[in-house]
């Protein structure tokens, strides 16, 4: 399970990455660009957690 950890850890450590350079980025399609990706990092961690929860559960 800890394979699975380490997969969470970087999704979230990305999607923090990824919002922090849309904060900084001063041009606005790189700044839509990285909150696009954040947001799907974003996703990627939820769905992460669901799937140890679920092989938690079993």
């Amino acid at each position: 399970m800890t394979e699975l950890q380490d997969r969470l850890e970087r999704f979230e450590t990305l999607t923090a990455e990824c919002e922090l350079i849309a904060k900084l980025a001063t041009d606005s399609t790189k700044r839509e660009f990285y909150l696009k990706l954040s947001e799907q990092y974003r996703q990627l961690a939820v769905d992460m957690r669901q799937a140890i929860a679920t092989k938690a559960a079993a």
